[in-house]
């Protein structure tokens, strides 16, 4: 045999191999379509495309959201400003990252039975929430923190927690560590 030959299998074996493997391809086969098909149904039922879009609507999608929608209606913040200017990050992908990772978070607490009555921000998301707070009232916030200088840094909803939702949703606010 020569050392550049290589050994080709029989017609025969590679439809022995094919036939040994078919039970598995069919159940795979099967367990994707599924999966597929449940998330898909899933998606639809959840009205999950509503999501893609900046309309604050689709927050109350989800009954535990519909007191900070309405609070947000109320506020001086909804003439300029919608849930993802304060939520999401300013640029596309931290946006639809974020709007993934929390969709994800309050789907699963959905589905298990979790969900809090009270949503509590994670510090994650606080911390994109006050960036936001930070940029679009940038010159106040400096002349705040030179009035005070040697306090720390404080998180604007520690004065402000009541801005873009309500009074009685602030009052249920449990501050974040170091805040």
């Amino acid at each position: 045999m020569d050392r550049c030959t290589v050994p080709v299998p029989s017609r025969d074996s590679m439809e022995d191999v094919m036939r040994a493997k078919a039970p598995a391809i069919i159940v795979l086969g099967i367990v994707v379509g599924l999966a597929a098909g449940l998330g898909t149904y899933t998606f639809i039922y959840a009205r999950g495309y509503s999501y893609f879009s900046n309309d604050p609507v689709a927050c109350t999608n989800c009954h535990v959201m519909r007191g900070y929608y309405d609070g947000w209606t109320k506020s001086s913040h909804h003439a300029v400003a919608t849930c993802n200017d304060c939520h999401t990050p300013p640029n596309l992908v931290g946006k639809y990252a974020t709007k993934t990772a929390n969709g994800f978070s309050h789907s699963l607490a959905f589905t298990r039975g979790a969900e809090p009555d009270a949503i509590l921000i994670k510090a994650r998301n606080h911390a994109v929430t006050e960036a936001a707070c930070r940029n679009c009232h940038r010159e106040t916030v400096s002349a705040m923190e030179a009035v005070h200088r040697g306090s720390g840094q404080r998180a604007c909803t520690h004065c402000h927690g009541s801005v873009g939702h309500s009074e009685a949703l602030a009052s249920s606010h449990i501050p974040l560590s170091g805040e």
